[in-house]
């Protein structure tokens, strides 16, 4: 037996007596996504423990180093636990910025004492983080920035606004983009700090969406202190962290193309066959069809693409400028897949309320309108083209 074998039969014992029952169950609701913090430590259910888990594991992110809390696994030992978790249907115990965006930027540019004082913490889902990056007056130009962290000795006292920030009103602490030398020209002047949000000082403001619901806030801060020892990087080296996790935010982004209304086990397909009606195990309705059919086909391509991508990235190639258009072509898969539901749908998908409508049609009326703010978070559809034009094409400014 080899050992990849070996390493596999231990891996399926291991899930197998680990993942409670009803974690193997398909995610149908938000709330039935786990996104750990300080909040979530207190309770006591069955994601909690799964989570509990799989973090002592270190399998949420199986090839993180193990001295950082990761798994320490090789990328055949990585994928070989992802496909024993799709084979019993375990959820992600865990869905994470710091995952997905902090923590790769940590591993490549934050000092030792930081690697170990953060990184085991996101792998065990104990810290739940927001991103503080864009401000009224720079969105696109993020550049131009004028949140300031001043140096008072021994802190900084970071003064300004953040908008658009995720879940800033859960979450426990936030890297945030700040200006540090207000002289220097716009990408040479900005810092990448780490801090508590219960830190005096952060004020938070939700903001309602045309959704009727909305993840996104305003983050005000007065005054607030930063020890100097959680700045990442040099001083003044913000901008090229920042740009290196926003390819890993673009990638994360761009995977909403893959995502199925109503959780995995509701199709587009079986979605089409329930209002168009169904003939020998077809939709019923051929114009329909070939809609579902052409989109599946882009779906799959766009899923090769991105797999190779994948594959590339655990040989140690960087995201590059690639994310941009991970994040341009998934954004408007994901506004398709809506726009396709919706029209299958018909006028059970505009429901906003009444005993008329199933709870899984409500939420697809909200998750329709949620779907257009897709091209503008993560840097706009047309911050992507240009990108793609300069980077990828060559073209002239």
């Amino acid at each position: 037996m080899s050992d990849l074998e070996s390493f596999r039969q231990r891996a399926q014992s291991w899930l197998e007596e680990s993942c409670p029952a009803s974690m193997r169950e398909p995610v149908q609701h938000q709330q039935d996504i786990e996104w750990g913090g300080r909040a979530a430590q207190e309770r006591n259910d069955d994601k909690m423990l799964w989570l509990e888990r799989l973090g002592k594991q270190g399998w949420t992110c199986p090839t993180w180093p193990a001295e950082y809390g990761g798994g320490g696994l090789s990328n055949e030992e990585a994928k070989i636990v992802q496909e024993e978790m799709r084979r019993i249907g375990a959820r992600p115990a865990l869905t994470s910025f710091g995952i997905s965006m902090l923590g790769p930027v940590l591993l490549e540019y934050a000092n030792e004492d930081q690697k170990k004082r953060f990184l085991p913490e996101i792998v065990q889902g104990k810290i739940w983080w927001c991103q503080g990056y864009s401000e009224p007056g720079a969105g696109s130009d993020l550049a131009s920035l004028q949140c300031r962290a001043e140096d008072k000795g021994d802190h900084y006292l970071v003064n300004g606004q953040k908008i658009w920030t995720s879940y800033a009103d859960k979450a426990d602490w936030i890297f945030c983009l700040v200006r540090t030398d207000p002289a220097a020209p716009k990408h040479d002047g900005i810092s990448f700090l780490l801090f508590d949000m219960a830190s005096p000082g952060v004020t938070i403001s939700p903001i309602a969406l045309i959704s009727g619901a909305s993840p996104f806030c305003q983050t005000f801060f007065e005054d607030v202190k930063v020890p100097k020892d959680q700045i990442v990087g040099k001083l003044g080296s913000g901008w090229t962290i920042a740009k290196r996790l926003l390819q890993h935010e673009r990638s994360m982004i761009g995977g909403m193309g893959f995502g199925i209304g109503g959780g995995p086990s509701r199709t587009i397909p079986d979605v089409a066959k329930e209002y168009c009606g169904e003939v020998d195990g077809r939709i019923a309705d051929p114009a329909s069809r070939q809609r579902v059919a052409q989109f599946q086909m882009d779906q799959r391509c766009f899923s090769a693409t991105t797999r190779r991508a994948a594959e590339e990235a655990k040989a140690g190639t960087p995201p590059g400028p690639k994310s941009s258009m991970f994040k341009l072509y998934g954004t408007e898969m994901n506004k398709r897949r809506h726009e396709l539901l919706i029209s299958l749908m018909g006028t059970q998908a505009l429901g906003w309320e009444g005993d008329g409508f199933s709870a899984e049609e409500l939420a697809e009326t909200r998750d329709w309108l949620r779907s257009f703010g897709n091209s503008i978070e993560g840097g706009t559809s047309e911050v992507q083209l240009n990108i793609l034009a300069k980077r990828v094409l060559g073209l002239p400014d």
